[in-house]
């Protein structure tokens, strides 16, 4: 029975890399240094409609983007009282677009463009929050 198990663990195992094969075969690359580039979150974005692979590395990416940068806030205005915003943030996909678009007008360098700098400077601005001193 054990080689039952494993010949069940390696189909499942194969099965889920040719789910994620189709997208992440064909991916762009990360920045130099690694970070997630403008054209992948583009790229992303264009394919989330028809893979459900994209749309899911969609979600989590913005999702995490948001969470992260309105935890941060939270905290640092929390604790210091040195940072307060008008509005809560909001993130979707057409806010990413716009932000990504707008800070990198060029596509020819959307691959080594960062991508998460961008979006959550988009976010900051887009909710109204300032830093005293």
């Amino acid at each position: 029975m054990p080689s039952v198990k494993r010949e069940i663990a390696v189909a499942a195992i194969g099965f889920m890399v040719a789910l994620v094969t189709p997208f992440s075969a064909h991916a762009l690359p990360s920045t130099a240094t690694g970070r997630i580039s403008v054209g992948q979150v583009m790229e992303m974005i264009e394919k989330a409609n028809s893979s459900p692979i994209a749309r899911q590395t969609l979600v989590a990416y913005v999702a995490g983007v948001g969470e992260a940068a309105g935890a941060i806030v939270d905290t640092i205005g929390n604790a210091s009282r040195t940072v307060s915003c008008r509005r809560s943030f909001s993130l979707d996909t057409g806010s990413v677009r716009a932000a990504l678009e707008a800070g990198a007008p060029r596509q020819d360098n959307w691959s080594q463009t960062p991508a998460t700098p961008l979006i959550i400077a988009d976010m900051i601005k887009r909710a109204g929050c300032r830093a005293r001193d």
